[in-house]
């Protein structure tokens, strides 16, 4: 009875085993190795799709149905098993009659009995796990480099946002920061910032193009680059304007060595098209030796307007004065800007006359300032402050406007307006929009002259300057080059320019009266313009002795204090009235 009893608890267990296997869909066999013998249970043939139920099969039915990638490691993982008679344990592929390809797991326990043995083991189907794995390895492997994408263009990004996209250099975020670790350096005490500023580059950008002022910024950068000292540091600014740090230096002459050579450098040009694109750079020099560098910037900057100021192309130091003298400037060019707005500047004319019959034959317009505060201001008060800060197209602009509705006012009075002359900057001349606000004044043919400073005019004529010039001559404005002599124009560039006249500088007539070198000199540049068909002005007459030599050298016009001073708009318009009057009666 208690035998009974036990029996039906095994029967109940080994149920109890089996249901569990079947829900488990884990597979059963046995394996002997002295017989080479093997056994599946009913959920093996399952797994292996065998569509039979017979216990025993052999060892190579079973290999048959392994994957034949993996045949050759299920097989000497059995092998190694039976070796050392341990534990046995292998994963792989099966492939189904139907070729589906399923992923086995399968481990075995090795028991002894005799000479021989027998593994005991289970095997499952792990595919979704395998696939789940795969899956999980693959998201994980998207989601790695998308960490590597996203770190690669967050460092593009932080590159982006310290380095200026055409020359590469470091920008004004990244020098601002580089400037204060280097000011919290305890360890420097010397600290200089060299302030660089292209000059021409406008110039460049209005005649030849972006892409021409583009190749010019590049071709600077990698000049300034190449001169920067060992840890020195280079940056641009923005627009034209680049900078350069040195912590290392024992003087201000090696500061000095360093902007002398990017002066020269830049001063050469740079190639662009076939063409050579005038350059050239002003630098403002500031440093510090006892590591309060809160101010370099701002002081190398006023230094950097010095240099601009007194002539470009070359290099100015900081000194404290100087802070005084650039807010002077800015305050004067502030007041210059409201000026132009309120029409307080407004034409002086200075007649010219001719040389053998004294009659007027032509008028320079002279700009004053009518200051409301200072009254009347001559030039000096106000031009090169206008012309550092490039306010100088406007001033133009404003005074042949006034010159125009005097012309106009003077017209209705019926009186015959000799042709008036104005002066006109390479800033206005360069201006690709000139033309077009100058047809919008309904300018009268053969009324109107610009004069043009011979330092405008190099023998390199920019090609647009020259498009503007033979545009102006088509709409009947005549070209004239004023301070002729003061050394830069040269037979070439006449001929390239093709002026209607030119006036010889004051300098070179002042001391013909004394100089028998300087009347020759005069007299071979009136033998030039005579042979090229352009006409002499000749400016600074101060004497009649200065008109009389002049008149036997050739000149055709005079212009000067001893033949009248210049005049506000109604002296000038009395004078007029008068000449007609006279040769009326």
């Amino acid at each position: 009875m208690k035998w009974a009893r036990s029996e039906q608890e095994f029967q109940n267990v080994l149920r109890r085993l089996e249901l569990a296997l079947d829900a488990s869909q884990i597979g059963v066999w046995e394996h002997n190795t002295g017989t080479d013998e093997v056994l599946w249970d009913l959920q093996m043939h399952r797994l292996y799709a065998t569509a039979t139920t017979n216990g025993k099969i052999t060892p190579a039915q079973w290999v048959s149905a392994i994957h034949p990638d993996d045949r050759a490691k299920a097989e000497q993982d059995f092998e190694e098993a039976i070796q050392r008679k341990g534990d046995y344990f292998s994963e792989f592929r099966i492939v189904l009659p139907n070729g589906d390809v399923r992923h086995l797991r399968s481990r075995a326990h090795y028991y002894e009995n005799g000479h021989t043995g027998t593994f005991i083991g289970a095997e499952w189907d792990v595919t979704a796990d395998v696939l789940l794995n795969r899956e999980l390895s693959h998201q994980k492997a998207i989601a790695e480099a998308r960490t590597l994408a996203l770190e690669a263009s967050t460092a593009q990004i932080e590159y982006a946002a310290e380095h200026d996209y055409l020359t590469g250099l470091p920008n004004r975020r990244y020098f601002d920061k580089r400037l204060a670790e280097l000011s919290n350096d305890t360890s420097l005490e010397q600290l200089a910032v060299l302030h660089i500023d292209l000059d021409y580059f406008k110039h460049v950008n209005d005649t030849a193009g972006h892409l021409a002022g583009d190749a010019v910024l590049k071709s600077a950068a990698l000049m300034i680059a190449s001169v920067v000292p060992e840890g020195g540091f280079v940056a641009r600014m923005g627009g034209d304007e680049f900078v350069i740090l040195i912590s290392d230096f024992s003087t201000l002459r090696e500061l000095e060595v360093v902007a002398e050579h990017v002066v020269r450098l830049l001063k050469q040009g740079v190639s662009y098209s076939g063409r050579l694109l005038q350059t050239g750079a002003s630098i403002g020099v500031a440093w510090v030796n006892d590591g309060n560098a809160a101010n370099l910037l701002a002081e190398s900057d006023v230094a950097l307007y010095r240099a601009k100021k007194l002539g470009r192309n070359r290099v100015e130091f900081f000194a404290p004065h100087l802070k005084t003298e650039l807010s002077s400037d800015r305050r004067v060019a502030e007041h210059v800007k409201l000026g132009i707005e309120r029409g307080e500047f407004i034409p002086f004319y200075q007649i010219q006359v001719c040389a053998r019959t004294q009659r007027i034959v032509g008028i320079e317009a002279l700009a004053r300032w009518n200051h409301p505060k200072r009254g009347l201001l001559a030039p000096e008060s106000f031009l090169k402050v206008t012309t550092t800060l490039g306010l100088m197209a406007e001033f133009d602009a404003a005074i042949l406007k006034a010159v125009l509705r005097d012309r106009q006012s003077w017209q209705e009075r019926g009186i015959d307006v000799p042709r008036i002359a104005v002066n006109t900057s390479a800033e206005r001349l360069s201006d690709p929009s000139l033309i077009d606000q100058l047809r919008q004044l309904n300018i009268q043919p053969h009324t109107l002259s610009f004069e043009l400073l011979e330092t405008i005019f190099l023998d390199e004529i920019e090609d647009d300057v020259l498009l503007n010039i033979a545009l102006l001559k088509q709409m009947g404005i005549e070209i004239e080059v004023d301070d002729f002599g003061s050394g830069h124009a040269s037979i070439i560039g006449l001929l390239k320019l093709k002026p209607k006249r030119l006036k010889i500088d004051r300098r070179l007539v002042m001391p013909i009266t004394t100089s028998r070198e300087q009347r020759s000199l005069v007299r071979s540049i009136v033998d030039i313009a005579q042979t090229l068909g352009i006409e002499v002005t000749a400016e600074g007459v101060e004497t009649p002795e200065h008109a009389k030599l002049l008149r036997r050298l050739g000149c055709d016009t005079l212009q000067g204090y001893a033949i009248a001073y210049p005049m506000p708009a109604t002296d000038l318009c009395d004078r007029l009235l008068t000449q007609q009057n006279t040769l009326s009666a």
